[in-house]
């Protein structure tokens, strides 16, 4: 799978959360802005450039910008290592988004992260598994992570919504400390708003075998790259830290674009951190 953002996309979204201009950062990569304004559209620019000067006016890691922009992707997964978990993906005008969903390997309780464009290839897995949909974990309220909540209410209208979403009604609102149970799975929450104001981590842990937790993240992190966050772009790097990339380093990292990655990988890749 493609990453969710190519190196252009990575300088971009730094670009702006910085408040640089084009005519600033063309310079400090010795391009025009011109070919600067190419190299953040299409993600390749006419020539070399000076990445360790870029990254720094950025406040990118300039290794890792590099490595980027030389085709670095995570490791592959084996998604089996978690048997109850499904990675469901649809699009729509051009936006490809995931939502997942795991469920108790005995009791068939699950719960879905998000939702998608679509309902119906999330019912077809649940049909397929045997599943019982309980819970539903909002990640944060963009319309590509929630356009599908109205059909997944009308067939499962019990369902217990999880969500940080202003207006939200109160049984709905997470509360710090919180530790719901899934089956035996168990689903804590972290706050990690700035891509947006109610972003959340979820963190499921307890999984069969001793496998690794999962993240929920939506889009605070994606495989080498982040959500735009361009007038809260400290305050959502400071909570990746802190939240997420504190986490164990085999900690699975499922975000809303892109491919599956771990704590390790983007410590150890993503130019933000």
């Amino acid at each position: 799978m493609n990453l969710e953002d190519h190196v252009g996309d990575v300088i971009r979204k730094a670009r702006t959360m910085r408040a640089v201009n084009i005519a600033d950062a063309a310079k400090a990569a010795g391009l025009s802005a011109e070919e600067f304004a190419v190299l953040e559209h299409s993600g390749s620019g006419p020539r070399p450039l000076d990445f360790p000067a870029l990254a720094a006016l950025l406040k990118l890691d300039g290794p890792k910008l590099t490595a980027l922009a030389a085709g670095w992707q995570p490791a592959p997964l084996d998604p089996g290592t978690w048997r109850e978990f499904r990675q469901i993906t649809t699009t729509q005008n051009g936006n490809t988004v995931h939502c997942y969903l795991v469920w108790d390997e005995v009791t068939r309780e699950a719960a879905l992260f998000d939702t998608g464009f679509e309902a119906e290839p999330i019912f077809t897995v649940l049909e397929e598994n045997g599943a019982a949909l309980k819970h539903l974990f909002i990640t944060h309220s963009h319309h590509d992570h929630v356009e599908a909540l109205g059909p997944l209410r009308e067939r499962f209208p019990t369902l217990r919504i999880h969500t940080d979403m202003q207006g939200a009604p109160p049984q709905s609102r997470n509360r710090r400390n919180d530790c719901v149970h899934v089956g035996s799975l168990r689903v804590t929450n972290r706050e990690t708003p700035g891509h947006a104001i109610d972003g959340v981590t979820y963190l499921i842990g307890n999984w069969p075998e001793d496998a690794p937790h999962v993240a929920m993240v939506g889009d605070a992190i994606f495989a080498g790259s982040m959500g735009g966050a361009k007038e809260h772009g400290e305050i959502a790097k400071a909570r990746v830290r802190e939240q997420i990339l504190t986490l164990p380093p085999d900690t699975l990292i499922c975000a809303g674009h892109g491919p599956l990655t771990t704590v390790a990988e983007e410590k150890a890749h993503n130019p933000f951190f």
